[in-house]
């Protein structure tokens, strides 16, 4: 057995959650696909070790589009627990969506650069660069979720280049990808989360933004009113912040919400 996978398994049997649960149960898991790559990897590992079975629903933290999270739950959609943008998490317990209390940050997201493969990479080492880089690109592409929404609204700004972005820049519906338009020669270049960036083919990620302009976004859960297995829930949350999922967390580009600052 490799080392980390021990050091979850050990993680699950430590939870306390788990001796009131000792039946097999369904949990429905509504996601943002800032937290896809990490879900995808840790959830067969909980369920391996429970016997409990995690469904996956992947939406937008935010936006119009009916896939969002937001928007299952207002028309009625069950899930146990959401992980999207802590902002959007705490949006939702204001109106009496999920339970007051129950927002757990899992992990900290930075917004990275992509270009297609093969493509110069250009520099993004301060915001004069990525300002350059901008006012010489024909296209920009940003998400319609947290990402994309500072992109659009205090990013551009914020580097003096509105105007000059309003015709070249253009938001992706979150049923696809920035990298994926990247890929496909759709833009020239592209902002998303860095773990929506890794791993799709003919993208190649550029970088993370400069920190003096960079969106530092907290993913985390929350516990549906109404959920139907919140206390198997509860241990999956737990199970997702145990320092024995830091690591795989860290390989998919994201920052561990309850590691200790290097």
């Amino acid at each position: 057995m490799l080392p980390i996978r021990r050091a979850l398994l050990g993680a699950i049997a430590a939870l306390p959650l788990l001796a009131c649960t000792a039946f097999a149960a369904e949990i429905k898991v509504m996601s943002s696909g800032g937290f896809h790559s990490a879900l995808d990897a840790l959830a067969p590992e909980f369920e391996k070790a429970t016997g409990h079975k995690v469904t996956k629903i992947y939406g937008a933290s935010m936006g119009a589009v009916p896939t969002a999270v937001p928007n299952r739950l207002a028309r009625g959609e069950a899930a146990d627990m959401v992980i999207i943008a802590g902002e959007a998490i705490d949006k939702l317990i204001e109106e009496g969506r999920l339970q007051k209390g129950s927002r757990t940050d899992l992990v900290f997201s930075r917004i990275g650069v992509v270009v297609k493969a093969g493509a110069p990479q250009p520099d993004v080492s301060t915001p004069a660069a990525v300002k350059a880089m901008l006012l010489a690109a024909p296209s920009v592409a940003y998400s319609d979720s947290a990402s994309g929404v500072y992109i659009s609204s205090r990013f551009f700004q914020g580097l003096g280049i509105t105007d000059q972005m309003a015709g070249k820049a253009f938001k992706v519906p979150s049923t696809r990808r920035v990298a994926e338009v990247v890929a496909a020669g759709e833009a020239a270049v592209g902002f998303q989360q860095i773990s929506e960036i890794l791993g799709i083919p003919g993208a190649t990620l550029v970088g993370p933004l400069p920190e003096a302009i960079q969106l530092v976004t907290s993913f985390s859960a929350g516990i549906p009113v109404g959920a139907e297995q919140p206390e198997v829930a509860k241990a999956f949350v737990a199970f997702l912040t145990a320092p024995a999922a830091w690591p795989t967390i860290r390989s998919m580009g994201l920052d561990p919400a309850g590691e200790p600052k290097r």
